[in-house]
């Protein structure tokens, strides 16, 4: 039954094993350059693979969302860490683009089943009304907490190993956390009309609604701003970045190259957005979702405009890092709680997966492009204001939502 304290066992769980998931996903623009280098490719093959893993996770969302609904939580969760590490583990050995391309359908079917769309969902419906804003925020915040250490530890391990062993790594971690599930365990609270209601007239209703197909478009900017920057700002940064002082902060906590930096602007990112995702899934439980997502669109597109037209430095990437990490995952929570207010719970984990699939369409887009762009042009600008153009887009866009619950109407 939903538990009217806000750490329940279920919260504890689920933020474990997405802390885990996230973690090693969001690793992979670690291995952009020993992946390249290994094996001579050219930017844009590695980068394929890591945009085919993310549009793999926006098709797996709503189907693993509809195994959760219609199989059990538990069995879901346990199909996507399978799919997961089995994808890890057999990219290990690819020695072809073609071999990981194609096995990060897997790892992003595996993300799918292990992340926001299914354990998401469960959080909500275990979670009394009063705290489910905030439940859904530490949820999403256990996410960035998974990249605070993802890509530290991938660089950690990186110092000792080939990537083909940290992948092995990687996919025994993820089974290890299977063994969270007997916590996963609560039934689904819905009203007599939400029980009644099918899957299929839900999904009509939706549809037809045009603020459901206005927070599926918004949220295609998050997902390719995100994209772009998990699977390229550490190399960008590599590049680009002025030098790090001898001597100087960076230094005197190990960080001494720009190579170095790219991995640990990532992890602050997540660390900033810890926060930022907790503080905006509290707002969600007293403000208007549509207008705070507005206005983290609107923001985002202000600290990108602002940083890639000043010299790049390792204080501006820095306070980017922790500016753009304070709105990073903000979306999520209030995308997730505006979706489930307006529609209910019972379908929840599908209403999101399918609002998912525009964010992974996004994610697929700026993860390919930049590494396309890059190879044309030798640099990332044009793919980065691109990104700040669809930023605005979406500030705009979640103006006009209809922000009120649409009851079921059953015969």
């Amino acid at each position: 039954m939903t538990q009217s304290r806000l750490f329940t066992p279920v919260l504890i769980a689920g933020s474990l094993i997405m802390i885990v998931s996230f973690g090693i996903r969001a690793s992979f623009g670690v291995f952009q350059l020993p992946v390249a280098q290994e094996f001579g490719w050219l930017r844009s093959e590695f980068s394929l693979a890591i945009a085919i893993q993310n549009l793999a996770w926006g098709f797996g969302q709503p189907v693993f969302s509809a195994i959760a609904e219609k199989f059990g939580d538990r069995r879901a969760i346990i199909l996507g860490a399978l799919t997961y590490a089995a994808g890890l583990a057999l990219s290990a050995y690819a020695v072809t683009p073609g071999q990981i391309q194609m096995l990060e359908i897997l790892v992003g079917f595996g993300i799918a089943g292990t992340g926001f769309g299914v354990i998401l969902a469960v959080v909500g419906r275990a979670t009394a009304d009063e705290h489910r804003s905030m439940a859904l925020g530490i949820a999403t915040a256990a996410g960035s907490a998974g990249q605070v250490v993802g890509p530290p530890v991938a660089a950690i391990l990186l110092g000792f190993m080939n990537w083909t062993g940290v992948f092995t790594i990687f996919a025994c971690l993820i089974i290890a956390s299977l063994a969270l599930l007997p916590l996963m365990k609560v039934p689904a609270p819905a009203s007599r009309a939400e029980v009644e209601e099918t899957m299929g007239q839900i999904l009509n209703r939706a549809f037809r609604d045009p603020s459901y197909i206005l927070i599926f478009v918004g949220f295609f900017s998050c997902g390719y701003q995100l994209g772009f920057i998990t699977a390229h700002f550490p190399a960008f940064i590599a590049e680009i970045c002025g030098p790090i002082a001898p001597g100087g902060l960076l230094a005197s906590i190990g960080v001494t190259s720009t190579t170095q930096l790219g991995a640990w602007s990532i992890a602050l990112i997540g660390l900033a957005n810890i926060a930022g995702t907790i503080y905006a899934g509290k707002l969600g439980a007293t403000l208007p979702r549509k207008y705070l997502l507005a206005g983290i669109y609107a923001g985002r597109t202000i600290i990108a405009g602002t940083f890639i037209v000043l010299p790049m430095t390792p204080l501006t990437v820095i306070v980017f890092s922790i500016t753009m990490g304070s709105l990073w995952l903000a979306t999520v929570p209030l995308t997730s709680g505006l979706i489930a207010h307006i529609y209910g719970l019972r379908y929840m984990g599908t209403l999101y997966g399918i609002v998912f699939f525009s964010h992974q369409v996004g994610s697929f887009m700026g993860v390919w492009l930049g590494g396309k762009l890059y190879d044309l042009y030798g640099t990332y600008t044009v793919v980065w204001w691109v990104g700040v153009g669809i930023g605005a887009f979406s500030a705009i866009v979640h103006l006009p939502i209809r922000e009120h619950r649409v009851e079921p109407v059953i015969a």
